[in-house]
């Protein structure tokens, strides 16, 4: 299974507990592939930098760099051509479309309500954590 993860689900997943957490370890432990594109690691570069995250971090002793390696660790990362049409109100969420149309994901998992409101793009279902946690779960 591939599945396109949105960056505030991998930041949530790097910085919190909860569904967003839970689906990357039970991912692993399933054996899924988890994709992303150089425009959605550029997006979580910068975010991992935003100066309310930075404290966050910090007081928990986290480094940015090494949050972002540990991402990037976790992807595989293609190269994901622009759509030929805006899609979303956020030109930041067509980048996660795009990732999702070229990795051939068969999910994306976001927890922006852009997205969200979606429901679906081109036959790939878009899902918070906590739902995509679920269908793992075989639920």
């Amino acid at each position: 299974m591939r599945w396109v993860l949105d960056t505030n689900i991998l930041v949530s997943a790097l910085l919190w507990r909860g569904a967003p957490r839970g689906l990357l370890e039970q991912g692993f432990a399933a054996g899924m592939r988890f994709h992303g594109s150089p425009a959605l690691l550029a997006e979580l570069r910068e975010v991992l930098w935003y100066p309310k995250l930075l404290e966050i971090e910090r007081q928990r002793g986290l480094d940015p760099a090494a949050l972002f390696d540990a991402a990037r660790a976790i992807l595989r990362v293609s190269e994901s051509p622009p759509l030929p049409a805006r899609v979303s109100r956020d030109p930041d969420d067509d980048a996660v479309l795009a990732c999702a149309l070229a990795a051939k994901a068969g999910l994306i998992v976001s927890g922006d309500k852009d997205l969200l409101t979606l429901e679906h793009f081109q036959h790939i279902p878009i899902v918070t954590a906590a739902q995509a946690l679920a269908r793992l779960r075989g639920r």
